[in-house]
């Protein structure tokens, strides 16, 4: 009996959408299947460039490996790109075997391409890429891992449909990311992992459509030298606070920057190192300091809640205070606390799910539960 091969039936726009999905490696090698398959890998809508793909070169076919990437990118009336993602270990100009990965990057640019994921490795500092990446008006979803370097925003940036931006690994400096946030016309999600604020006098996230915004941030002052950030989205949904602070100097400015930049959000997932800020963070939610919104109800907004503070220092009463102005709170997440103040209107009336990480046995966790058990309706 002869088996029918369905899959090869299937028209050649289906079949290179299937291809996207594979390494590239193995994308390319369902070209020895029959003279159907011989090109349908060229016309795939992700390429991806990682450590696998370069397993098994030598100094004998680097040359050919070069001169495939340059005529899969480079050849002429080829579709638009989907995706394009530079992994950890990929060398770029310079070193090992000398890859033109500037052309590479300014290739996918030039097919129009929508996301691009780039880890941005084997430089100096202060990074430089290719200058049209942040003139790209395809660009909807851009990911840079600067590896602990600075990114070099120039001045002329513009990436008016970008509605994703990810930096990860990076040395922020507060003017270039300025000026690139606010060349972002429509950005919705922003994320700051495991980024590192120095010698930068502010971190101004101004933005009016952000909806989810991520900032991991470890904050580092020299002597007398102060790092502020503030955030300005008015329509936040979703805020995924991480700040790990090392001699911030005045916890209290720095505490209510922050509470007005996320205070409209419906969901906050917050982790703060800092005991001495958080304890000034919730105190701080009690403050009148807002005249557009309810007194003593700043997070009006808030349903979910998570909280992860890295030490407790015996002021668990902080989450109570935090909890009077979130009155619609239904989902807590966090990690400890102790409290014994004033019943919270959220958990007489609203909350319905509590989730407790990390959980130790100890007897203030069994006082925060039978706290919990006795006030939450």
């Amino acid at each position: 009996m002869c088996s029918e091969d369905r899959i090869s039936s299937l028209p050649d726009h289906i079949l290179c959408h299937i291809l996207s999905f594979l390494p590239l490696k193995e994308a390319v090698r369902t070209s020895i299947i029959s003279t159907k398959w011989r090109y349908l890998f060229a016309s795939i809508s992700t390429i991806e460039f990682d450590r696998c793909l370069l397993s098994d070169l030598t100094d004998r076919n680097v040359d050919s490996f070069k001169n495939f990437v340059d005529r899969l990118l480079k050849f002429p009336d080829q579709v638009s790109l989907d995706c394009f993602r530079l992994s950890d270990g990929i060398p770029w100009d310079g070193e090992d075997h000398d890859f033109d990965v500037f052309g590479w990057i300014c290739a996918a640019l030039c097919r129009g391409v929508k996301e691009i994921h780039l880890y941005l490795d084997y430089f100096g500092y202060v990074l430089t890429v290719p200058a049209v990446l942040f003139t790209c008006h395809s660009l909807v979803t851009l990911k840079l891992n600067a590896a602990c370097r600075k990114i070099y925003v120039p001045s002329d940036v513009c990436l008016g449909n970008l509605k994703t931006l990810q930096l990860r690994n990076s040395v922020v400096d507060g003017d270039s990311i300025h000026r690139l946030i606010s060349n972002c016309h429509v950005l919705e999600d922003l994320a700051f992992i495991e980024c590192h604020l120095v010698y930068a006098s502010a971190l101004n996230i101004k933005t009016p459509f952000l909806k989810r915004f991520v900032l991991d941030l470890n904050v580092i002052e020299f002597g007398d030298f102060n790092n502020v950030v503030v955030i300005n989205a008015p329509n936040l949904e979703k805020a995924d606070i991480s700040i790990y602070l090392f001699g911030s100097s005045d916890r209290e400015t720095s505490a209510t920057h922050l509470i007005q930049g996320i205070c409209t959000v419906r969901s906050l997932n917050l982790t703060i190192d800092d005991v001495y800020f958080c304890v000034q963070f919730f105190r701080t939610c009690r403050l009148p300091i807002f005249h557009n919104l309810i007194e003593f109800e700043i997070f009006h907004n808030l349903i979910e809640f998570e909280y992860g503070g890295l030490g407790s220092n015996g002021r668990g009463t902080w989450l109570v205070e935090f909890l009077h102005c979130a009155p619609n709170l239904n989902t807590l997440t966090l990690n400890f606390l102790v409290l014994h103040m004033e019943v919270p209107s959220c958990l007489s009336l609203h909350l319905k799910e509590i989730k407790i990480l990390n959980f130790k046995g100890n007897m203030r966790m069994f006082e925060m539960i039978s706290y919990f058990l006795d006030n939450a309706m």
